[in-house]
């Protein structure tokens, strides 16, 4: 059964990090609810649900991809870019060893956000981002190319993150709103989208996505592929730079973490 590791949104949501947007009101019993609806769509197609203990003093807590990210057998706890977000990862690093899942840590001087980490194949592009440095960048790296992983650096200076600006289909197609993609040639297939929260998808299944539901031509556009959608509003972890993506670390059955 593929799993799902997510952590309750913190009250004080809205004093979360901003890079690229202006800040505006938070209303944290709606993210609350919306969190309940993304968690609950996974669940009802199937995935076991894993919450990690709440984090009520980190603001960015929910966003937990950013915090870990799993290879195969292995998961890499990371060291947040933003020092306001290093308290996160006790309570992330608890939860990924009781999973069993070997561990390995990006540590000082290098600094890696999960949320920079798109996995497609054996093929694993990072973001080079005001988050993760070439330090981070370099450990990953002498971690994963003896695992048979192709690591490939690629320049974020649009988004926050790498999946803040671009994500995967379940056939590799690379998507993304083009003004926020510094260079599409990077990728060897890439599809431009027509709206800006229509960038990120999490794939449910070989024939499904999951995404914002703040883009509908996007939508349509992976509709007309021949794949389900299904649509959940994140209005209140879009202000913050969120994105359906980083909300969640995706376990899977088999070949797992091997897009996403």
């Amino acid at each position: 059964m593929s799993r799902l590791l997510v952590r309750r949104p913190s009250p004080s949501l809205a004093d979360g990090e901003l890079t690229h947007l202006d800040r505006v009101p938070v209303d944290a019993d709606l993210a609350l609810a919306q969190w309940q609806r993304y968690v609950d769509a996974f669940r009802s197609r199937g995935w076991e649900v894993v919450e990690i203990e709440p984090a009520d003093d980190q603001p960015d807590g929910v966003f937990v991809e950013d915090a870990v990210v799993v290879f195969g057998d292995l998961a890499v706890l990371c060291r947040a870019g933003a020092p306001s977000r290093r308290g996160e990862a006790p309570s992330v690093r608890a939860g990924v060893l009781a999973s069993g899942i070997p561990v390995a840590e990006i540590v000082e001087p290098g600094t890696l956000d999960g949320g920079d980490v798109l996995k497609i194949g054996a093929n694993v592009y990072v973001g080079a981002s005001a988050r993760t440095n070439a330090a981070g960048i370099g450990q990953l790296r002498a971690l994963l190319e003896p695992r048979g992983w192709d690591v490939r650096e690629i320049p974020v200076t649009k988004v926050l993150h790498l999946k803040s600006g671009v994500t995967a289909l379940p056939d590799g197609t690379v998507i993304g709103f083009e003004p926020l993609v510094d260079d599409p040639t990077l990728f060897p297939v890439f599809a431009g989208v027509p709206e800006e929260h229509g960038t990120a998808v999490v794939v449910l299944g070989e024939g499904s996505v999951l995404m914002s539901s703040d883009a509908p031509d996007t939508a349509a556009a992976h509709r007309q592929r021949g794949l389900e959608v299904v649509e959940v509003d994140i209005s209140e972890f879009e202000k913050l730079e969120g994105c359906v993506t980083c909300l969640s670390v995706r376990v899977r059955d088999g070949a797992l973490g091997r897009r996403g």
